[in-house]
């Protein structure tokens, strides 16, 4: 069985307009907090950490070049509406929608409001 798919920038990066310099993504790393409280919902999805410079060739194959910001959920099957469509692949990259769905598809607590 295919398992929704997680895109996010490996944290511990380092940005050449900004040398010496080392990041985190905020928007990954939102969703970092979540995966590493709760590692045993985390396990059931497909986490991949992937370099920060571009070409992100990993993403690029999953949902097309125009897509590569991350981060980005690669839905498996029953996709919600608003999902966005690449080739038939449906995918969310909006930080607060994805977190709505690991809550929704993967029993993750919810963000209070």
């Amino acid at each position: 069985m295919s398992r929704d798919t997680l895109f996010l920038i490996a944290p511990g990066f380092s940005d050449p307009k900004h040398p010496g310099q080392t990041f985190v993504c905020p928007h990954c790393n939102a969703i970092e907090g979540l995966l590493s409280s709760f590692p045993e919902l985390a396990a059931r999805i497909e986490v991949r950490r992937v370099p920060f410079p571009r070409p992100r060739t990993q993403v690029i194959e999953a949902v097309g070049e125009e897509n590569q910001s991350l981060p980005v959920l690669v839905l498996a099957s029953n996709p919600p509406p608003d999902a966005a469509d690449w080739k038939g692949k449906r995918f969310v990259s909006k930080t607060s929608r994805i977190l709505e769905l690991l809550s929704q598809r993967h029993g993750f607590p919810r963000l209070h409001d």
